[in-house]
Protein backbone atom coordinates (compact mmCIF):
# COMPACT_ATOMS: atom_id res chain seq x y z
CA UNK A 1 0.00 0.00 0.00
CA UNK A 2 1.33 3.22 -0.66
CA UNK A 3 2.62 5.75 1.30
CA UNK A 4 0.41 8.49 0.48
CA UNK A 5 -2.05 6.60 1.22
CA UNK A 6 -1.32 5.92 4.45
CA UNK A 7 -0.71 9.67 5.45
CA UNK A 8 -4.31 10.85 3.82
CA UNK A 9 -5.56 7.90 5.85
CA UNK A 10 -3.38 9.18 9.55
CA UNK A 11 -4.74 12.97 8.52
CA UNK A 12 -8.48 11.58 8.31
CA UNK A 13 -7.45 9.48 11.68
CA UNK A 14 -6.32 12.56 13.43
CA UNK A 15 -9.13 14.96 12.11
CA UNK A 16 -12.20 12.44 12.94
CA UNK A 17 -10.89 11.46 16.80
CA UNK A 18 -10.48 14.81 17.28
CA UNK A 19 -13.93 15.62 16.87
CA UNK A 20 -15.09 12.48 18.78
CA UNK A 21 -13.22 13.39 21.44
CA UNK A 22 -14.28 17.53 21.41
CA UNK A 23 -18.23 16.51 20.81
CA UNK A 24 -18.90 12.62 21.74
CA UNK A 25 -16.40 12.07 24.89
CA UNK A 26 -18.10 13.01 28.12
CA UNK A 27 -15.05 12.24 29.97
CA UNK A 28 -13.45 15.37 32.11
CA UNK A 29 -9.83 13.85 32.11
CA UNK A 30 -9.75 14.27 28.13
CA UNK A 31 -10.93 17.91 27.54
CA UNK A 32 -7.79 19.48 27.69
CA UNK A 33 -6.10 16.50 25.08
CA UNK A 34 -5.68 17.66 21.47
CA UNK A 35 -3.71 14.52 18.85
CA UNK A 36 -0.16 15.82 17.92
CA UNK A 37 0.70 13.12 15.63
CA UNK A 38 -1.20 9.40 14.30
CA UNK A 39 1.20 7.19 13.17
CA UNK A 40 -0.21 4.36 10.78
CA UNK A 41 1.01 0.77 9.85
CA UNK A 42 1.10 0.40 6.08
CA UNK A 43 -1.72 -2.12 6.18
CA UNK A 44 -3.57 0.38 8.41
CA UNK A 45 -4.60 -2.41 11.33
CA UNK A 46 -3.02 -0.16 13.93
CA UNK A 47 -2.66 3.36 14.53
CA UNK A 48 -0.59 4.90 17.40
CA UNK A 49 -2.03 8.46 18.91
CA UNK A 50 -0.10 11.03 20.11
CA UNK A 51 -1.69 13.35 22.29
CA UNK A 52 -0.72 16.11 24.32
CA UNK A 53 -2.18 17.05 27.53
CA UNK A 54 -1.92 20.56 29.07
CA UNK A 55 -1.37 19.97 33.20
CA UNK A 56 0.68 18.37 35.65
CA UNK A 57 1.89 14.64 34.84
CA UNK A 58 -0.99 13.26 36.84
CA UNK A 59 -3.67 14.72 35.04
CA UNK A 60 -1.39 13.60 31.44
CA UNK A 61 -1.88 10.23 32.76
CA UNK A 62 -5.01 10.18 34.35
CA UNK A 63 -6.31 11.69 30.65
CA UNK A 64 -4.15 8.96 28.85
CA UNK A 65 -6.26 6.27 30.92
CA UNK A 66 -9.15 7.72 29.90
CA UNK A 67 -8.76 7.84 26.31
CA UNK A 68 -7.28 4.08 26.74
CA UNK A 69 -10.56 3.04 28.22
CA UNK A 70 -12.38 4.51 25.20
CA UNK A 71 -10.55 3.38 22.88
CA UNK A 72 -14.15 0.76 21.62
CA UNK A 73 -16.25 3.77 21.87
CA UNK A 74 -13.87 5.56 19.62
CA UNK A 75 -13.04 2.89 17.18
CA UNK A 76 -16.68 2.22 16.73
CA UNK A 77 -17.36 5.82 15.97
CA UNK A 78 -14.41 5.70 13.46
CA UNK A 79 -15.91 2.35 11.60
CA UNK A 80 -19.34 4.40 11.32
CA UNK A 81 -17.92 7.57 10.00
CA UNK A 82 -14.77 6.14 8.30
CA UNK A 83 -16.58 4.34 4.79
CA UNK A 84 -13.14 4.56 3.07
CA UNK A 85 -11.91 1.26 5.28
CA UNK A 86 -12.59 -2.03 5.44
CA UNK A 87 -11.82 -1.82 8.75
CA UNK A 88 -11.10 0.20 11.83
CA UNK A 89 -8.04 0.08 12.97
CA UNK A 90 -6.56 -0.51 16.75
CA UNK A 91 -6.17 2.54 18.68
CA UNK A 92 -2.77 3.12 21.02
CA UNK A 93 -2.83 6.33 22.87
CA UNK A 94 0.88 7.80 23.77
CA UNK A 95 1.00 10.81 25.51
CA UNK A 96 3.48 12.99 23.39
CA UNK A 97 6.43 15.42 26.05
CA UNK A 98 7.66 17.13 22.84
CA UNK A 99 5.35 20.22 23.42
CA UNK A 100 6.32 20.41 26.90
CA UNK A 101 9.72 19.91 26.35
CA UNK A 102 9.77 23.03 23.62
CA UNK A 103 8.22 25.01 25.93
CA UNK A 104 11.00 23.90 28.87
CA UNK A 105 14.31 24.51 26.33
CA UNK A 106 12.31 27.88 25.33
CA UNK A 107 12.52 28.96 29.08
CA UNK A 108 15.41 28.21 29.57
CA UNK A 109 16.76 29.90 26.31
CA UNK A 110 15.20 33.03 27.78
CA UNK A 111 16.99 32.95 30.82
CA UNK A 112 20.16 32.18 29.41
CA UNK A 113 20.54 34.96 26.99
CA UNK A 114 19.76 38.09 29.04
CA UNK A 115 22.61 37.23 31.08
CA UNK A 116 24.59 36.53 27.29
CA UNK A 117 23.42 39.69 26.28
CA UNK A 118 24.42 42.12 29.12
CA UNK A 119 28.21 40.21 28.83
CA UNK A 120 28.79 41.36 25.55
CA UNK A 121 27.52 44.67 25.98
Amino acid sequence: MGTHRVERVAAQLQKEISEIMRRDLKDPRVSMCSITQVKLSPDLRNATIRVSVVGEPDSQQAAIEGLQRARGFIRRELGARLTNLRFSPELRFELDLSIAYSVRVSQLLREVLPSDQSANG
